[in-house]
């Protein structure tokens, strides 16, 4: 199971600036690093989710780290929310079909109604020892109300 592979240790962390204006993405100098944040969500890739080369298609993931941030999010606001922006989204390697994908969540910033959430994706292939990270991005949501109108996040939540 990808969570027990996924134990915490100590690391060093580096940032890595890409060639989007400012993009960073974090990178870990250690032998065995480990995802922020929680376990928002857990699946395998199906073949039907790959391209001809039995890689994933890389809109499959972001539907899936909306699926986790969105999770937060609606945990956060107590209600409904909408994906306002999605930010930073840098693919460090492919992932092939069959990987258990974790997408592991970590509220960044909380405001009046908005929430930013970010979202890490590692993969633990089949026959890999060690868990390795796929990508991450900044996922923006507002919370709405039942008619869609924007409404404040619960007190209790801030």
């Amino acid at each position: 199971m990808l969570a027990a592979a996924l134990q915490p240790v100590n690391m060093r962390v580096k940032t890595i600036t890409s060639l989007a204006k400012g993009s960073t993405m974090t990178a870990y100098d250690d032998d065995k690093p480990t995802p922020r944040g929680e376990l928002t969500l857990q699946v395998v890739p199906l073949p039907v989710d790959t391209n001809a080369n039995g890689d994933v298609f890389a809109g499959w993931l972001v539907k899936q780290m909306d699926i986790a941030a969105a999770t937060m999010a609606g945990r956060i606001s107590q209600g409904r929310n909408a994906t306002v922006a999605m930010d930073r989204m840098e693919f460090l390697s492919p992932l092939r079909v069959g990987s258990q994908v974790g997408c592991y969540c970590e509220l960044v910033d909380i405001g009046r109604s908005s929430m930013k959430i970010n979202v890490e994706v590692w993969t633990l292939d089949r026959t890999a020892k060690n868990p390795r990270k796929v990508t991450e991005g900044l996922f923006v949501y507002v919370a709405i109300d039942e008619h869609g109108r924007i409404r404040e996040v619960p007190e209790q939540s801030l």
